[in-house]
This record gives C-alpha cells, structure tokens and sequence, in this order.
C-alpha cells in the first residue's frame, strides 16, 4: 500500500509541474517525490544530489523531430545518496512509474561536496582543540577563534588516507574584523576533516613556520569603503534601457533569438546547458548543437611544497558549478531588461531548495560588427553587432566565476621570498602560481549528427621557394587533419600555427565557400597542463 501510494504521489506531481521539454530540470516538487521513493527503501541515507537524469540521446532525438507522434521520454532522477561510513550510492527513479530503476553502491569514490558539507567543516574547527592549539602558536588567543575562518577543499588524493573516506582540507585565514578580507591573513597551517564522522583527524604542520601577518587590514564592503575616502567620483553613469523591450522570447525554458532556438537546462554540476540549438533559416530550421556545457575544470597550483601539493581544485566535479551558483540581482551582476531562472536543488536531509535568480537572460551591445569606408566618395557602412548572454555565477571559494575572483593565498615571514612559486601581492601575503584550465563538453549537430571534426593549423607551402607551385614563396594555407579516433582527438593548442577545430558536415556544402557546413572551436594564449606528467595532479587531471 505505501508503495503504491508513493507511486499516486509521484504521478500526480509529475502530471501537476508537466515540463514543456523533457529537458527541463527537475521540479522542486519532483526532487520531493523522488526523496520521498529512495526514503521508503533507505531511510537512512543522506542526499548528494537529486537531478534530471537527461534522456538519452537517441530517444530524445526521436522525440525532438515528432513530439505528436513519440512518446514523451519519462522523467527519472538520477540520485546521488551518502550512507554511515561514507557508503556512495548511485541511483535512477522513475518518477512517472514512482519506483527505483537502478540502486548501485560504488566503490572507491566521492561523491561532490556540496554547500551544506563547507558549512559544517568551518564551525567544528574553531572547537577542535589542536587548531585552538595552532592558532595560539601563531598569534590568535583561543577567544579570537570566532575570528579564525577556512576554505574547505576536497583532499583530492593523499597517500596517507587513501580514497576510502570522505575528507577535506581546510585552508585557514583570520579576520581582525568580520568584513576584512581573509586572504590578508592566510594561517600556515591546515586541519584535515572527515566528513563522515565531522571531526578533525590530523594537522599538517610545516617545518617553517609563519606567524599571524601583522599588515594592515583591506576591506571592500561599501562602508569601509566610504570611510576610506568614498567612492569614485571621475565615472559618470551609464544606463541601459530598452524601451520597446527585449528581443529574445522566454517559452518555458526555451530562449529564441535573432533565429536562434535553445533549451536552457541547469543541473547542480554544470550549471547551465544549452541543449537543441538550432537556428531558422529563411524557414528551415538548421540543427547547430545538440548539447553543450562546461563538463569540468582544474585549478593546479604550482608550490611543490606539502600541503600545497594537493591544491589542484576541480571546481565542478569536487563541488558543483550549479551547487555553488549566486542568485543573481539587477545592478552590477546584470544590467539592463532581464530574464531570470530559477534552480531547484535538494539539501542534505532530502529537502528542496531553491536559488532564485540563477540564470540571468539579457541583451548587450558588443560594439561594431561591420563596417567598410569607400575612399572613393567616402560613403560609410556600418553595424552594430549585438549578442544574448545566458549567465549564471558561481564562487568556489576564493574565486567568482564570472569570471573574477580573489587569489587563493599563504603566509609569508617578513623578508621571505615568495620566488618562484608564487608573488608576494600583499606584505606577507604569498600568492602562489597557479592555472585554470576549463573543459568544454560540445556535441555538434550542425544539419544532422553526421559531423566530422579536424585540427586545423596555418602553415607556410610545403613547396619551396622557386618551385612552379611557390614561385615567390610567399604561399600559405589552413592545413587540415581529420580526427578519425578519440586518442587522434587528443591536440594540446598551438600559438604558431594559430591551431583551431573544426566541426563539420562533409554531406552539407555551403553555396558560396563550396566547402563544408561548419564552425570552429578558437583557443587563444593557453599553455597545457603545466605540472609534469606522473604528478599528481596529472594523473587525475592529465
């Protein structure tokens, strides 16, 4: 009887929020419902994540091209569950049936940490009593340890612990007062957390160490800012008004603009996906991209030293671009005549939660996009280029991804040198090298899923200079090589021949080039991986 009513309540929820595309993010109501099914098989676990479990492709494409005709891919969530003795539990529900489809415990890793675990790491540290014991040896008396802050990181790897329990790595600040900046005042050492049983378990202490920095104090609220001589007075106002409102149109969640179609989705690793992207063409509507998003990225530090060894974040897969996503407000986060989304998460104990705000929707002047002067009768040509922006922000600690941030800091004695692992941006204050090095998932669509992709690199003619093909010698082209494997597809980016990638049709030719329908993926001024290869960041980023 409870299961067949959890099944009624599953139904009738789902039949109640009816998304207009089944790539919608899940409903507050559906991750309840979802909860709700995993509850009545395991009471006791705890909630990683509650999202979509997207349709597959090929099921989605069909019903894509003839919605009246296919049946509506069902909505399943694809749930993430923590058990005692940090147990990993991968799961799958259908919410249209209201049953569990797959419950799998995996071994060997960690699940994300979310909002609520960077919470609780900060409160048990400043009651620990060998932290207490640290921060005296540096300079903080045990009744300034409200003043004592951290930025809990995932531990990544340590040979010490091994994978098997669910650990982070506090990195600790002060602050003379509550709105100060922490990173002014970064503490050299770092307590390691067990999220599991929510209790510090071991220091790392190094052999020199680094007493409380004694600087002067920096703070950017707007109230030390006004008591600090006041705002900037030289900057007049800009204002952005659209009178006769905006030009793109909100259905659901699909955004269409300027002939450009797509499904805005959102999920709690990601952040924003831009799925069925397609443009109309004087009335055929052109497939573009099926899906596209930001799959991951990693943030190596460069200081070999322990524990900074370990500081290499993966800021989606480690916490969760939509996790950690601000809700957004009119102002300096977004100008102009905006369209917010919403995104629904679940909490800890199974609850919904919801970021108001999340996406922000807007137009932007983006300067000239052609213009042309015939010398002749000077007579001039000239447009105005202009783009959609769908955005969201989200801060991973020290950092905004917006893109801005705050350097991720470390204690520095006076008259040491921070060379040539870092610079010393502050007295006392040691910013260590450091890269972003983001991994874009694209899944071309361009007139069909037919598409080819090949590394494109300008070079100079091969024939020499006199030769009846290179005479002058002055002959250069785009030099293209097919990717025909995914090991082929492995290409770091070349400055000296301006590397680019191609993605294309070979079965759609373009009425005027003769060539194939395509676009390119453009990198810019990017070195690789820096770390060496058998690092550890390189064996689990590389």
């Amino acid at each position: 009887m409870v299961l067949e009513r959890l099944q009624q309540v599953a139904s009738h929820l789902a039949g109640h929020t009816n998304p207009s595309n089944p790539f919608d993010p899940l409903s507050t109501e559906e991750i309840a419902a979802a909860v709700a099914i995993v509850r009545q098989s395991h009471p006791d676990v705890f909630f990683n994540t509650v999202t979509l479990w997207e349709p597959r492709k090929e099921e989605m494409m069909r019903y894509v091209a003839s919605p009246e005709t296919v049946p509506r891919p069902h909505r399943v969530a694809d749930v993430v569950a923590i058990g005692r003795g940090s147990k990993v539990f991968d799961g799958t529900v259908d919410l249209i049936e209201g049953k569990i489809v797959t419950w799998d415990l995996t071994e060997g890793v960690q699940p994300l940490i979310t909002m609520e675990d960077l919470q609780i790491v900060e409160t048990v540290v400043r009651k620990d009593a060998k932290v207490i014991e640290q921060c005296g040896i540096v300079g903080i008396p045990p009744q300034d340890m409200h003043k004592v802050y951290c930025d809990p990181w995932t531990i990544g790897y340590d040979e010490r612990f091994g994978s098997g329990v669910r650990l982070q790595q506090a990195l600790m600040y002060y602050r003379p007062h509550i709105d100060d900046s922490q990173y002014t005042y970064p503490l050299d050492f770092c307590p390691i957390y067990n999220s599991d049983t929510q209790e510090i378990v071991h220091i790392d202490i190094p052999k020199v160490r680094r007493p409380l920095n004694t600087a002067p104090p920096t703070n950017y609220h707007a109230e030390a800012i006004k008591a600090a001589g006041g705002f900037r007075t030289d900057l007049k106002p800009i204002n952005i008004s659209q009178p006769e409102g905006v030009s793109f149109t909100v259905a659901g969640r699909t955004v269409k603009w300027q002939n450009w179609s797509c499904h805005v989705g959102f999920n709690y690793r990601e952040g924003i996906v831009l799925s069925n992207v397609t443009f109309n063409d004087k009335g055929t509507v052109r497939p573009i991209f099926w899906r596209i998003s930001l799959a991951e990225m990693v943030v190596p530090y460069g200081n070999p030293e322990r524990p900074h060894h370990r500081k290499h974040a993966f800021d989606l897969g480690e916490y969760g671009g939509g996790y950690m996503t601000n809700s957004l407000s009119l102002g300096c986060d977004c100008k102009g005549a905006i369209h917010y989304l919403d995104a629904a998460f679940v909490s800890r104990n199974g609850d919904p939660q919801t970021i108001k705000n999340a996406i922000c929707i807007h137009e932007e002047d983006a300067g000239i996009l052609f213009k042309h002067t015939d010398f002749r009768d000077n007579s001039t040509t000239v447009t105005r280029a202009r783009k959609l922006l769908i955005s969201q922000i989200f801060t991973a600690a020290n950092y905004e991804y917006c893109l801005t941030g705050i350097l991720n800091t470390y204690a520095l004695n006076p008259g040491e040198s921070a060379a040539p692992w870092g610079t010393e941006v502050y007295p006392g204050v040691n910013a260590h090298n450091h890269q972003h090095l983001f991994c874009l998932r694209v899944d071309p669509n361009i007139d069909g899923p037919n598409n080819t992709i090949s590394i494109v690199d300008a070079v100079a003619a091969e024939a020499p200079v006199v030769s009846e093909e290179n005479f002058y010698g002055n002959a250069f082209y785009a030099k293209k090589t097919k990717v025909e494997t995914m090991k082929e597809g492995m290409s770091d980016y070349d400055g000296a021949s301006s590397r680019t990638w191609e993605m294309a049709n070979e079965g759609k030719i373009n009425a005027y080039s003769k060539k194939p329908v395509g676009y390119k993926l453009v990198s810019r001024e990017v070195p690789k991986l820096l770390p060496k290869e058998g690092s550890l960041v390189w064996k689990r980023a590389g």
